[in-house]
């Protein structure tokens, strides 16, 4: 058996992972195609088992569904008993995290991973309350069905036509210790159903015609095996990791294509799509960056091109750097367990194999246990000639100079010392000058070196005839063996440049990511974080960032620039959104659009697409190489993860505050009516019946005082519910057409008890349209405003009710004759709990006007306060008529 050391941060990370899951309880999980396979059965039979060699089990939740054999299964466990709480006027019952935490057996039952808990409780998904018992070291057995994993959604839906809303995100099932597969034929299924043992009769009837058809079963047992199927196959994977195997494992098949930058390539990646749906299996394209390779910028980029043609057809691209290119696709095929290798071949002259290597058969040469499969190509063939796309290679003049200059310099050398040494050392000294051209890494300007220094030494120091001097051989040995240094440490000294070069992209790679992600870990927002991402990408690419994001109509607007500011014209604007709305990368170095003067790549995340990146590079021509566009791949995903993240907490933190604040003001509405308006609604009747019935003056006083004073506190308590409703957003508004007049005449009827002898005056037009808006929330306006003014004046000063039509606006006042309102109450008047400086008559929570402006901003109005010319205090509202119904 074939194996290599793993590296030490591959032994340091496995350590610290099992150090980090040693503290975990572990979680299996029993999984189904759909409901009645059998699954809670099942958890219950191990864990009877488990229980019987002496493992405390409890069960947290399992729901028998009224199924006899589940019962009496649930029965041999200790049961948590679970927590009622009130959702919707109903009694529901609940799991409790709390009494399970503090009772922490070894392991506990949790059915149904997939359930969504009742508002209220700590976490919203059972699946949460899973994850937290593992946290604390309990190990957990739970169930959950195919149709409820959250990549699977859409599949499930197109299956069954049926949308799940309870979902488990793949996160967790990824970090499950075992998944095992309860497995159930669709005709044993359907007889179980009919059966009565999955659900009651009219259920049962349900879910035939819907769920539970054939046709739908088969598939989703498909989807089960499969998944299953998957799982395993990755824990081979990591266990074959961690041993650090080399050996191929053939589990399942696993296709990779070999490309470089000649069109012949796409033939390849072709055939490794049709091979790959015909194993239905994944499949990879690498394609290596060798500097034995002596291939133009230009070449390089159709290399390119074709790992992106590779990635469209689906295929997991890599670029692969090394010297031995054969060495690189083996290291890589073994590392990832590849069992089929395409490759292509041209067909040459047999001349040809004979003086140079062929890479197919090293391949196949060192493939072991892997197959490869040859794909062959004539040479005659126009579309793979390389004289079809003829390359301009920039002279390396630098490197030829320096060898010339080179050669001249040890002749010079050479001819002071020549009369004082031996002709072997005059050869050590053009040896020398060919191994310092050789160091710089250029071959041709090293075979150049070589030749000055030969004919230099043959020409002028040479002693013998021409003819005679390279024919010896003690001369050709001598020059043979400076040509073949200067060869080898040539190609090393381009190993050791490619080395160094690996190693600079690698440094800079961790540099960049180190960086941006500190920076997006210190920034909240979308905005924010988009911000940072621009400036680091405009930092390391040297270009222009310009940053688009859609609007709520999917358009794309403006958000960040790094650099000089770009205004994009329209046929700019409309690339970005097209590259935007499919996904895709457009513009500058791609296939797609390529004279803009821009790369337009898209920032796309699990939630969907977040953003467009527009790169414009100072340097055009060096954009975009292979190492730089994994880079700006690798940075584009760091963005979008940090913003999807901080998506995913704003979420939650409102999810949780929701929760908090239904069921605070569940708790304070149930509270208040029960304890309070309950008693006080009694009161008033029985108060009602003893008035009636009396005769005497003191006593008639004394209960028109608790009639006035329970009137305060029903009033007060209607005011708080209100507030609690207004604020907490679940009024809903039942907007129709209403006469303005008669609403105020209904307000002023409900207020009369307030009003009693004080002068009113009423100015309304009798030519006001009818009006959009919620009559008893208006009323309740103006009965507020009514209260508030008689509260601060005398019974003798009249009040003043107008109404008008302005520009579309209805507008209401309610004037007084009081001692007005100070200009420091005007701006918090309608403040919540602020009742002002002067003090009125009656004392109040502070809550009426603030309620008032609640209804009026609901409607889409304005309201306000003033001082009124000659004394007094004007309260106006205006209300849109734009909206009539």
């Amino acid at each position: 058996m074939s194996k290599s050391r793993p590296k030490p941060e591959t032994l340091l990370a496995q350590a610290e992972e099992e150090e980090r899951r040693k503290k975990l309880g572990k979680l299996k999980i029993f999984f189904g195609a759909a409901p009645g396979v059998g699954k809670t059965h099942s958890m219950l039979s191990e864990a009877l088992a488990k229980r019987a060699e002496g493992l405390d089990v409890v069960i947290g939740v399992v729901e028998s569904h009224e199924r006899a054999e589940i019962k009496e299964l649930i029965k041999k466990f200790e049961v948590i008993p679970r927590f009622t709480l009130e959702y919707r006027g109903k009694q529901l019952q609940e799991f409790d995290l709390d009494s399970a935490i503090k009772r922490a057996p070894a392991l506990m039952l949790v059915d149904e991973m997939a359930h969504t808990n009742i508002p209220g409780v700590r976490h919203s998904k059972r699946w949460q309350d899973i994850n937290e018992l593992l946290e604390r070291g309990i190990t957990v057995y739970t169930t959950l069905n195919v149709q409820h994993i959250e990549s699977l959604n859409d599949v499930i839906k197109q299956i069954t036509g049926i949308t799940v809303h309870e979902t488990v995100p793949d996160s967790i099932l990824e970090t499950a210790d075992s998944i095992e597969l309860v497995d159930l034929p669709p005709e044993d299924l359907l007889k179980r159903l009919a059966e009565g043992k999955i659900y009651i009769p009219r259920q049962a009837e349900l879910a035939v015609r819907h769920f539970f058809r054939k046709s739908n079963l088969s598939a989703l047992r498909e989807l089960a095996l499969r998944f299953t199927a998957e799982r395993v196959n990755a824990q081979v994977q990591s266990e074959r990791r961690d041993l650090a195997e080399q050996d191929i494992w053939p589990t399942s098949e696993r296709i990779l294509v070999c490309l470089d930058h000649t069109p012949f390539s796409i033939k390849l990646i072709r055939t490794a799509k049709r091979m790959s749906a015909s194993f239905r299996t994944e499949w990879q394209a690498v394609y290596v960056d060798s500097p034995r390779i002596h291939i133009s910028e230009e070449e390089r980029q159709n290399a390119i091109q074709n790992l992106r043609f590779a990635e469209q057809m689906g295929a997991e691209t890599s670029i692969l750097m090394g010297y031995d290119i054969v060495d690189e696709i083996i290291q890589f095929a073994k590392t990832h367990n590849i069992t089929k290798l395409i490759i292509g071949k041209m067909v040459r002259p047999r001349w040809h194999q004979f003086l140079f290597k062929d890479l197919s058969d090293q391949l196949i040469r060192n493939s072991g246990s892997i197959d490869v499969y040859i794909i062959t190509t004539e040479k005659s063939q126009p579309h793979v000639k390389r004289e079809s796309t003829p390359v301009a290679r920039p002279l390396a003049w630098k490197e030829y100079t320096i060898g010339i200059v080179t050669s001249i310099v040890a002749t010079i050398l050479t001819l002071f010392i020549y009369p004082f040494t031996k002709q072997t050392n005059i050869i050590l000294i053009y040896l020398l000058s060919m191994i310092f051209v050789a160091t710089r890494g250029n071959l041709a300007a090293s075979i150049l070196t070589f030749m000055l220094s030969f004919f230099a030494y043959v020409l002028i120091f040479a002693k013998e005839p021409f003819f005679v001097v390279i024919t010896s051989t003690e001369f050709i040995v001598i020059w043979s063996i400076s040509f073949i240094v200067t060869y080898f440490i040539t190609q090393l000294a381009l190993l050791a440049k490619h080395q160094l070069k690996t190693t600079q992209l690698q440094e800079r790679r961790n540099y960049t990511l180190y960086h941006l992600s500190r920076a997006l870990a210190s920034h909240r927002g979308d905005e924010s974080l988009l911000q940072v991402a621009a400036q680091h990408i405009a930092d390391v690419f040297e270009s222009k960032v310009f940053i688009l994001t859609p609007d709520p109509s999917g358009h794309l607007i403006a958000r960040t620039t790094q650099g000089d500011v770009i205004d994009l014209d329209m046929k700019e604007r409309s690339i970005a959104q097209w590259a935007f709305d499919l996904g895709q990368m457009a513009g500058l170095g791609t296939t797609t659009l390529p004279f803009t003067p821009a790369l337009y790549y898209p920032l796309r995340g699990s939630s969907g697409k977040i953003a467009m990146l527009r790169i414009q590079p100072n340097n055009p021509k060096s954009f975009i190489a292979p190492e730089q566009l994994h880079l700006l791949e690798t940075c584009a995903r760091q963005a979008t993860l940090a913003i999807e993240v901080d998506r995913l907490q704003e979420e939650v933190r409102k999810s949780e505050l929701e929760i908090e604040v239904n069921g605070l003001r569940s708790i304070l509405l149930t509270s208040i009516s029960n304890e309070l308006q309950i008693p006080l609604s009694d009161i008033q009747k029985i108060l009602k019946r003893i008035i009636q019935n009396l005769s005497q003056i003191n006593l008639q006083e004394s209960a028109d005082t608790i009639q006035k004073y329970t009137d305060q506190l029903n009033r007060l308590i209607e005011h708080l519910v209100q507030t609690l409703q207004l604020e907490a957003g679940v009024i809903e508004l039942k907007k129709e057409p209403y006469s303005l007049e008669k609403i105020i005449k209904s307000a002023l009827n409900k207020s009369s008890n307030i009003i009693k002898n004080k002068p009113l005056f009423l100015h309304i037009p009798g030519d006001l349209p009818l009006i959009p808006c919620d009559k008893n929330l208006i009323m309740k306006v103006i009965v507020n405003l009514i209260e508030n003014a008689v509260k601060y004046t005398s019974i003798e000063t009249p009040l003043d009710v107008l109404a008008k039509l302005k520009d579309h606006w209805v507008t209401v006042s309610i004037a007084d004759k009081g001692d007005g309102i100070l200009s420091e109450d005007v701006e918090r008047i309608f403040d919540k709990f602020y009742r002002g400086q002067i003090p009125p008559k009656n004392t109040g929570a502070g809550l009426g006007l603030f309620i008032c402006r609640s209804i009026v901003q609901l409607h889409g109005g304005k309201i306000w306060a003033e001082s009124r010319p000659g004394g007094g205090t004007v309260f106006t509202f205006v209300l849109p008529l734009d909206d009539v119904l």
